[in-house]
């Protein structure tokens, strides 16, 4: 059983789909959370749902593309909740499109929440893991690190996340602080339904199809990604570092 007791954990993106069901896991592993979110609402939304199941959370608004943001993000976490030990690096966005189509702000916008965010955000909550000697970081990669049509800027953005994950486990192994990255394939939240409405897709129809060609003939919940999360925070997983783990129903699903 993971047992998060007495330690601070941040997750990004954490006011709703993996993120939230993150949060709240974390949450009920014994962990104290900063939920980290663009919409104010959102986390504190979920921030009072962890505490109403008598857990300790904090809501904090967020850019997590603007280093001034971060740096006071991390520093209300530790006034408030104590020295961070957990960072999970979820939040991300999506801008859809075909190469010739894309934007350059479509390009942008997705480089700069997914790589500047957990680049700043790793920089900001790793002085705490270095002082206490001990850190857990995961970084949310896709599958779509492997190339998927229609997604330059979101595959490049998550195939270097892996990157950045291998490099910081390098670097940061010697102060007892794992990184290790998750590889979600498709996972059932706001964000592809919101993706799929823009596209015209019924989403029931769009989810059966892909459910059809998934080894477990089903798509992932939020608390599937959650769980492998919240095992790779825990001290259980102490020697895995610099890892990708798709958790995705299979190989590449």
């Amino acid at each position: 059983m993971v047992n998060l007791t007495d330690r601070v954990a941040i997750v990004t993106g954490g006011g709703q789909g993996i993120g939230a069901a993150t949060a709240q896991r974390l949450a009920t592993a014994g962990a104290a959370v900063a939920v980290i979110d663009l919409v104010e609402a959102n986390a504190k939304s979920v921030a009072a749902q962890i505490a109403e199941a008598g857990g300790a959370a904090v809501a904090v608004a967020c850019d997590v593309s603007q280093e001034d943001q971060v740096a006071a993000a991390v520093e209300r976490t530790v006034a408030e909740l104590g020295p961070v030990g957990v960072l999970v690096n979820n939040a991300g966005v999506l801008r859809d499109n075909l190469v010739f189509k894309m934007s350059l702000d479509d390009w942008t916008t997705v480089i700069d929440t997914h790589l500047r965010g957990t680049f700043l955000f790793t920089r900001a909550a790793q002085a705490s893991m270095v002082k206490q000697r001990w850190g857990r970081i995961v970084n949310l990669s896709s599958v779509a690190a492997l190339g998927n049509r229609g997604q330059t800027n979101y595959s490049a953005a998550k195939a270097g996340l892996q990157g950045m994950t291998k490099t910081h486990a390098i670097e940061l192994g010697q102060f007892n602080i794992t990184v290790n990255a998750v590889a979600p394939g498709f996972v059932e939240t706001p964000m592809i339904r919101q993706t799929a409405a823009r596209q015209g897709l019924d989403f029931e129809a769009y989810k059966e199809a892909v459910a059809e060609r998934n080894p477990m003939r089903r798509v992932a919940q939020p608390i599937d990604i959650a769980n492998a999360i919240a095992l790779l925070a825990s001290e259980d997983a102490g020697f895995i570092n610099g890892q990708v783990i798709y958790v995705a129903g299979g190989p590449r699903a």
